[in-house]
């Protein structure tokens, strides 16, 4: 069993995503958006950062695997594809947390088969010191040290999404 210390409390992620749904708004002002989420680690960062924007926002979803536990595989697979039209769309990925790149330089390639008319990143946490890939970020929630999160949408095993915080995963502590 491990322990949970509180790393970004519930009062300032929601300071932070009513900054950022600020930003959005200003860069996309009276355009529709399309979000597309990164399943499962996305969702509540999505949701709450759509609750806050003015434009109209349809929802897309995929879900990639590139982790097993706290370890990246190496290897990104499609588990779900979109099932919308964004051809032409102004697109928003919406992405839990960029540590590698390596998923965000395979998503970015990926969706150009699609022809959107224009495609930006948002994330909650990056982890730059983990950057193999430089990959564009369009928009940060916050930086942070290499560190294993949890909360607000991100797991260990499947559990401690539901946290309205993010944590330090500490094992055995």
């Amino acid at each position: 069993m491990g322990k949970i210390d509180v790393l970004i409390s519930e009062k300032q992620i929601e300071s932070r995503i009513a900054k950022l749904a600020d930003e959005i708004m200003q860069d996309y002002k009276g355009k529709e958006i399309v979000f597309l989420g990164i399943l499962k680690g996305s969702i509540v960062f999505m949701t709450d950062l759509a609750k806050k924007i003015k434009n109209d926002i349809e929802f897309e979803f995929m879900q990639l695997q590139s982790y097993e536990g706290e370890n990246s595989t190496g290897k990104i697979e499609v588990k779900q594809d979109i099932t919308g039209r964004i051809e032409g769309k102004d697109v928003i990925i919406i992405e839990d947390i960029v540590d590698t790149g390596r998923t965000l330089e395979f998503l970015l390639q990926y969706l150009e088969k699609f022809k959107p008319n224009s495609i930006k990143t948002c994330t909650l946490l990056s982890k730059p010191s983990r950057r193999e890939i430089e990959v564009p970020i369009d928009y940060t929630g916050f930086t942070i040290e290499n560190e294993f999160v949890i909360g607000y949408g991100m797991d260990y095993n499947q559990k401690y999404r539901n946290l309205p915080y993010i944590g330090r995963w500490r094992e055995n502590v």
